[in-house]
């Protein structure tokens, strides 16, 4: 018995990195796990693997979240994982990046959560939401404004919405991970410069992996955390906390 045993998880952008993961790690511990994507085909052999489900969403339409939630039925657990980013100068940005980005790391997401939490209000057995945020939930990173922006929102969304679902038994809380290698950022950290960077800056001198955000998540959305609500909880190797500088002492 695991400790997601008889409960349905729903991840929201499954189809790799740390969605991924959180669907694997949450499988292993009992749940039984409906992964949701655009990429219908890449999540297919997962859903398989895992003995659970593949459902297709684009959280940037309204027609697609309201399908995905009348699939996936009754869920406990919602994952909202799916997101975008465009790194450029803030000046440059058009209106249509803006927007899309919005869309897809906030409001689409706000929309799926309003029509799992109305059937977990419904049904009166409590439930977790889990939002994936990211190290700009709680600090400014340059070139990524309007993801920073989306993901602040996406803080303040969760300590809001914690406090309003508290009385129905629904704890919502947000993980902030850090620097995690994935296929969407592998190919920047190749550069020796921001290897060497990452080294002298962080007191855990490596890049994160998906596998450390996913136990968690599971934590969250387990009974263990039944008395944790609103919070944002960053996954960073000390990024956010921390300042590094060169003096040793003796030296």
């Amino acid at each position: 018995m695991g400790l997601l045993s008889s409960k349905t998880v729903l991840v929201a952008g499954a189809s790799r990195g740390i969605g991924l993961a959180i669907a694997t790690r949450m499988a292993e511990e009992g749940a039984h796990v409906i992964l949701a994507s655009r990429s219908i085909g890449a999540l297919e052999a997962a859903a398989s693997r895992l003995k659970g489900r593949a459902v297709e969403l684009d959280v940037t339409q309204d027609a697609s979240i309201e399908r995905a939630v009348e699939v996936a039925g009754a869920v406990d657990i919602l994952v909202n994982v799916a997101g975008m980013n465009l790194r450029k100068a803030f000046e440059d940005f058009t209106r249509e990046e803006i927007e899309a980005i919005l869309q897809t790391n906030l409001v689409g997401l706000m929309r799926l959560t309003q029509l799992v939490g109305r059937d977990m209000i419904a049904r009166k057995g409590g439930g977790k939401i889990i939002n994936i945020g990211s190290l700009t939930s709680l600090i400014g990173i340059p070139y990524i404004s309007i993801y920073g922006a989306s993901k602040g929102a996406v803080g303040q969304w969760t300590r809001c919405l914690a406090a309003e679902w508290g009385r129905h038994n629904i704890q919502v809380n947000c993980i902030a991970p850090g620097f995690i290698i994935t296929d969407l950022n592998r190919e920047m950290w190749q550069a020796e410069k921001l290897q060497n960077w990452l080294k002298a800056s962080q007191p855990c001198p490596r890049l994160g992996t998906p596998e450390d955000v996913s136990p968690l998540a599971v934590y969250l959305a387990s009974s263990q955390s039944d008395y944790v609500t609103g919070q944002v909880i960053a996954i960073d190797g000390g990024h956010t906390v921390t300042s590094m500088w060169p003096f040793v002492p003796g030296e």
